[in-house]
């Protein structure tokens, strides 16, 4: 079994000196960002989502954050405007990430997919320029993009709502626009594919494969294993949102961050296997497949403009990031029920 990751003592320090807010820091990709953050040099406030436990998501579990002097932890709500206001104030650069991101409860629960994620962003933007912060770095998401009209898919690809998801996220991303042209804004936006490593839940296909493979299932449910997906893995993406940051020329533009590669779900299934040394059988699970005209059937990132902008591209291949999520799912397999569907 390979070793499980490992994070570097220290980085170049790029944000030396600087408050740095992230949004949703409690997330998977939150989480990933937050650490680099500390360890290039940021006083980081995390914002994480308000509970009653006191959890912080995934820092509670970080490596560095729950020791590291340098961060600030604040628990609220993106609804909520007074409350971004406060969390955004005296910040130089934000990294907006916070929100609701599972598709298939998008379908179930659109109403609360529009609170966060349009109108939470909403208020992102507008403390941002309120308080006046030197950039802010808001995340969009490849399934904005829809089923592909070509490949790889560049910026200039048409935006297609085909989720309610999918639909908040354009909105989203069509108000960070906004607030560029009209207010002066100094906002990037990222467009990452589809990111996964250690962390990631059960929600996302490759945990969901690893965990019940894991398990001892004999058979594992999945849903279409057709779609075309560009896995990244999330150091790759945490450097994407870095580069964003850093970049001077990024401001006003919506930037992809994908590896430029794209596998079928049924191949990925076949690479887990493989590594793991292992056969099961594949039962297409009816819950777990989209509606026919809400499926996003290929998606691969053309990244030609974040190399040029911003001087990222993708460093880590799909097995290697294969083995160090499989480490993590292994060596935390309590965090994980293979035997329920999340939403």
């Amino acid at each position: 079994m390979p070793k499980a990751t490992t994070i570097p003592d220290a980085f170049p320090p790029e944000f030396a000196g600087q408050k740095v807010l992230v949004t949703g820091a409690g997330g998977f990709v939150g989480s990933h960002l937050v650490e680099r953050l500390l360890l290039s040099g940021a006083k980081v406030r995390a914002f994480v989502h308000y509970n009653s436990r006191g959890s912080w998501g995934h820092l509670d579990r970080s490596p560095i954050a729950l020791d590291h002097d340098g961060l600030e932890v604040v628990a609220g709500d993106i609804r909520d405007p007074f409350m971004m206001r406060s969390a955004v104030a005296d910040c130089d650069v934000v990294f907006h990430l916070a929100a609701l991101i599972a598709i298939p409860f998008s379908y179930i629960a659109p109403q609360s997919y529009v609170e966060t994620n349009i109108t939470g962003t909403l208020n992102v933007l507008e403390a941002c320029r309120s308080c006046g912060v030197s950039k802010m770095v808001h995340t969009s998401t490849s399934e904005t993009y829809g089923t592909a009209r070509y490949v790889p898919i560049d910026e200039a690809h048409p935006l297609q709502g085909q989720s309610p998801y999918a639909a908040t996220k354009i909105a989203a991303d069509k108000l960070a626009e906004s607030y560029f042209c009209s207010f002066d804004l100094p906002v990037a936006t990222i467009r990452p594919f589809n990111t996964f490593g250690p962390r990631q839940s059960a929600r996302a296909v490759i945990p969901t494969i690893i965990s019940q493979i894991l398990a001892g299932r004999k058979s594992i449910a999945l849903g279409s294993l057709s779609p075309v997906r560009d896995f990244t893995y999330v150091k790759d993406t945490v450097e994407g949102f870095i580069a964003v940051a850093k970049a001077p020329a990024s401001v006003g533009q919506v930037v992809n961050v994908g590896s430029g590669a794209g596998v079928t779900i049924g191949a990925l299934v076949a690479m887990i296997q493989q590594h793991l040394g292992t056969s099961v059988e594949i039962v297409e699970d009816q819950a777990r497949v989209r509606p026919g005209n809400s499926e996003v059937m290929n998606l691969i990132c053309g990244n030609a403009k974040a190399a040029d902008l911003t001087g990222w591209r993708p460093r880590y291949d799909l097995p290697t990031g294969l083995a160090e999520t499989i480490a993590f799912i292994s060596a935390n397999q309590d965090q994980y029920k293979p035997h329920v569907y999340n939403v």
